[in-house]
């Protein structure tokens, strides 16, 4: 008898570990090797072509034509725009393949308050026509497209775009189009944006689209917590995206992945994929630490985060979605997450509608599958999660394990529809609906545990464990 407890204890114990085990992760970075400090041949000062300093001089032209000057080095191993120290106003300008902007620590480019120097392009073809309004959209501070080699960079310098005009124009419903981003690069690839502060932007900071092979890293992003629709970093329908080392405060998502809405981005088709997101802190008034959509139309996946901190945010992990968007979110994997002072925890919902015209179609439904959330903790948290799929398109293998939130203020805890998934080790208790553990090696996003009931006995709960691993050889 002693001996048969003895064995049933060893292979609890043989279980326990493996269970650990598939729970376990390696980090992951999609970006191959690029340096924010490459040496580029030739190099000028933006004084040089008639720049002044005095955040009153418009300097616009000045940029344009050191840009266009530089554009003759680009296919002798590049060149280097530096900003010195001074305040640089300007309106949006065009980079260059095989560029470096680089700044003076003390170096302030800032973002001119007349509209009318922020031209108005094209939208996007993934959204058919402006995100905020039809038609065209306010170009970026900082622009460029179908680029290659392009560093952004300083050693801490500032780009400011004066947002808070922008703003009040939006409360007050008196934009003429959709308002700007700080940096967006399309079609773009091999970009490194790198070591800056970015501060009061009109839309979403950086916005990398249809761009692969990006690194962002070591960047401050500010806006006030009140600021609308001030999401600090935006990949949207790109590949291979680097982001890591950033301390974000602003008005919306910290860090929000994009692919595109309902028809135009179901019919463009361009996913984000392959995206390595790690060591943020950051806090958001109105949005989310880390967030998928709404906009994920062209599909979003293959996205590894971790080493997060959040604070004094309304949510901390969202993906937002729902009928009429279609494309799907799957395989995304975050782990190693701290939250305090946060209302709603976790928050992976289809209702959140928003739509760019009345030609979508409703009966495009997302798939929402293979989420894995593990080694999270929070304090003072309000909900811990509210997991609501579509009726008739059930969110599929949520995966939760690890998951620590204490004493939420809200009464239940979790709000779970059409919803089906797994957990372990998670408090509160989840619903229902989440309360097991996976019975197969497929069920959860590279983190599967095997099944486990507990009210087997010992014998046969070991037995069950071994006829599993038996058939995984």
């Amino acid at each position: 008898m002693k001996t048969s407890a003895t064995f049933c204890q060893a292979l609890l114990f043989s279980a326990t570990i493996f269970l650990n085990s598939m729970w376990a992760y390696a980090s992951v970075s999609y970006c191959k090797p690029m340096d924010p400090t490459k040496y580029r041949p030739h190099s000028v000062t933006i004084t040089e072509f008639g720049a002044v300093g005095d955040g009153v001089t418009l300097n616009t032209k000045a940029f344009e034509n050191a840009i266009f000057y530089l554009n003759s080095f680009a296919d002798k191993g590049g060149a280097e725009l530096f900003v010195p120290a001074g305040k640089w106003l300007t309106g949006s300008f065009n980079l260059i393949n095989h560029l470096t902007l680089s700044l003076d620590k003390d170096a302030v480019i800032i973002g001119s308050m007349d509209s009318n120097r922020w031209p108005v392009i094209d939208p996007l073809p993934s959204y058919g026509r402006g995100r905020e309004l039809p038609g065209g959209r306010h170009k970026a501070l900082i622009f460029g497209s179908n680029l290659t080699d392009v560093i952004i960079t300083g050693a801490n310098g500032t780009i400011d775009g004066q947002g808070a005009v922008w703003w009040e124009r939006f409360k007050n419903h008196t934009l003429d189009y959709t308002r700007p981003h700080l940096v967006e690069l399309m079609y773009s690839t091999e970009i490194v944006i790198s070591n800056l502060t970015f501060v009061n932007s009109p839309f979403w900071a950086i916005h990398p689209v249809y761009s692969s092979q990006v690194l962002v890293q070591n960047l401050t992003i500010l806006a006030p917590l009140d600021s609308p629709n001030t999401d600090a970093i935006d990949p949207d329908s790109s590949t291979n995206v680097c982001i890591e080392d950033c301390y974000i405060s602003t008005g919306d998502d910290v860090i929000v992945i994009k692919s595109g809405w309902d028809e135009y981005g179901i019919s463009f088709a361009r996913p984000s994929s392959n995206i390595s997101i790690r060591h943020i802190t950051g806090q958001s008034g109105s949005g989310a630490g880390i967030a998928i959509g709404s906009e994920m139309s062209g599909g979003v996946s293959e996205v590894h985060a971790e080493n997060l901190h959040f604070t004094n945010s309304l949510h901390g992990i969202r993906v937002k979605t729902s009928a009429g968007r279609g494309g799907y979110v799957r395989n995304l994997h975050i782990s190693d997450v701290t939250m305090s002072n946060v209302s709603i925890a976790i928050r992976i919902a289809g209702q959140y509608g928003e739509h760019p015209d009345d030609k979508y179609d409703q009966n495009a439904l997302p798939v929402i599958s293979k989420i894995t959330i593990k080694d999270v903790v929070g304090y003072n948290i309000g909900t811990a999660g509210m997991l609501e799929g579509i009726q008739g398109d059930n969110f599929s293998n949520i995966c939760l394990s690890n998951v620590s939130f204490g004493s939420v203020r809200s009464n239940p805890p979790w709000k779970c529809s059409n919803i089906e998934g797994y957990s372990n080790m998670v408090t509160p208790e989840l619903c229902n609906a989440l309360n097991q553990v996976p019975s197969q090696a497929t069920d959860c996003y590279d983190d599967d545990i095997l099944e486990q009931q507990p009210h087997r006995s010992c014998a046969s709960r070991s037995r069950s464990h071994f006829l599993k691993l038996s058939s995984m050889q």
